[in-house]
């Protein structure tokens, strides 16, 4: 079972999302969570709130008798650039310089752990 969120046009380059998210790529849920929590990045928050969207779509799916979020962790985490705004910034002698502000797209897709069964034995 898996469960994704997404969370889109953040005024925030995904240079910067990027760094975060790879710390929580394959991480628990509760372990990802705890990082998120703690690190001193704007991007973390964002993050953060993505993730619990995902965990929240996944038990509403599959309701919470069958989904805990401990048995979740993180499948995969991806940042896409979103629409660039253009902006001008005046300098010497008439001329003008472009700034560039960048935006993100963020995607987050939660799975259970997958359960190792002991072998049962046959009679």
């Amino acid at each position: 079972m898996e469960a994704k969120a997404t969370l889109r046009f953040i005024r925030m380059s995904p240079r910067k999302i990027r760094r975060v998210a790879a710390l929580i790529k394959g991480r628990g849920y509760i372990d990802a969570k705890a990082r998120l929590t703690f690190l001193p990045k704007a991007a973390s928050q964002v993050l953060l709130s993505t993730m619990k969207s995902a965990a929240a779509n996944a038990i509403s799916r599959e309701g919470s008798a069958k989904v805990k979020v401990e048995n979740l962790y993180v499948k995969d985490v991806w940042v896409d650039g979103g629409p660039i705004m253009k902006r001008i910034r005046p300098v010497a002698m008439g001329r003008a310089f472009r700034i560039r502000k960048r935006t993100s797209h963020i995607n987050i897709v939660l799975a259970e752990k997958p359960t190792t069964k002991s072998p049962e034995k046959e009679a």
